[in-house]
């Protein structure tokens, strides 16, 4: 396992273990709930960008805001075959804000997501993220397309190992 390969993982898996306590035990949240700026403020601290923002980890958060959320080509791969960060700029796009907090509700998607810190955000939240990337605008391509444990993947990947065995 080269160096490189472990920075991006105890990053990765690092911020998904953050952000229930980043949620809980933020000081005084940025705007109202439901406003635009609320929404950058909880794409930030909630780590959206770490996955869907191309490079975000590995640059220490500094890439343009112009930039964030436009989804990424590196895989995730584990037992569950290999994922990609969407692009959520161009899937907002194409949802009303009523949809999005339907999906955000009801969505179990593949590791590495965390789908059940969606579940857990207030309404007042999801509708600030929701207004926030719309606010941000359409950018970029979709991400590649989800792939079958065995299946030939094209792109670099971050290598997840197997569930620990049941206790």
């Amino acid at each position: 396992m080269n160096k490189q390969y472990r920075v991006v993982r105890a990053l990765v898996l690092g911020a998904l273990l953050m952000i229930p306590v980043l949620l809980i035990a933020a000081p005084s949240p940025t705007g109202k709930p439901g406003s635009i700026e609320r929404g950058r403020y909880v794409v930030k601290i909630a780590g959206c960008n770490d996955c869907h923002t191309p490079a975000y980890a590995m640059r220490d958060g500094q890439v343009p805001e112009r930039d964030w959320l436009t989804g990424d080509s590196l895989g995730w791969s584990g037992p569950w075959g290999t994922t990609y960060a969407s692009n959520l700029r161009l899937k907002l796009a194409e949802l009303s804000e009523t949809q999005w907090l339907h999906l955000a509700r009801t969505a179990r998607y593949r590791p590495p997501m965390p789908w059940f810190n969606l579940h857990a955000m207030s309404d007042g939240d999801l509708r600030a993220v929701y207004r926030y990337v719309r606010h941000l605008g359409p950018a970029g391509v979709a991400a590649p397309a989800y792939v079958p444990p065995g299946g030939a993947v094209a792109t670099a990947v971050v290598q997840f190992p197997g569930p620990p065995p049941a206790q």
